[in-house]
């Protein structure tokens, strides 16, 4: 069971690590972010992209609502600016929302429809860990395209770094 610590821990250790790794894509040279690469989602803001619209979609699955997509990601990829932007905004409503939880609505079930018309069952907890860890998967999607940028590596991201150093931070 996700308590209402640790549900608050994981929202900020996600978003910290979202900001890092936006820092890191940003500060590669110039065309290396969109560059396409052997890679399920073309290059590195595309992958984050994907990152995003998860996001999205799962939020509105906490909110009860329709989130509009047809797709697990967008045909394109907006700029790496304006999809930082674009997190930033979503990572601060898991934020938001994670504080204002308690440990009984972490514990509702939220039924959902995928977006190949499966359904499912999860608890809002469940859902927000489910985030997390799908971000922290495709992250590592991002890491390994960075160590194909000569003379780059990815920042590290671990929640041992985030509980040493992202805490204090956010």
């Amino acid at each position: 069971m996700v308590t209402v610590d640790t549900a608050r821990m994981l929202a900020r250790y996600n978003s910290w690590s979202n900001r890092v790794m936006f820092d890191a894509v940003a500060a590669l040279p110039a065309g290396e972010a969109e560059k396409p690469r052997p890679s399920l989602f073309r290059n590195m803001v595309h992958t984050l992209n994907h990152i995003h619209v998860i996001d999205r979609i799962w939020q509105a699955h906490l909110e009860g609502r329709d989130h509009g997509y047809e797709a697990r990601n967008t045909k394109e990829h907006p700029p790496l600016a304006g999809l930082r932007r674009m997190q930033q905004e979503v990572d601060a409503w898991y934020e938001a929302w994670s504080d204002a939880q308690t440990d009984a609505s972490l514990a509702e079930t939220v039924d959902y429809v995928l977006i190949g018309g499966n359904r499912g069952a999860m608890t809002r907890g469940e859902i927000l860990l489910h985030v997390v860890t799908h971000t922290s998967y495709h992250r590592g999607y991002v890491a390994e395209m960075i160590y194909q940028v000569p003379g780059c590596r990815p920042p590290a991201m671990d929640l041992p770094v985030f509980m040493r150093e992202g805490r204090a931070a956010v």
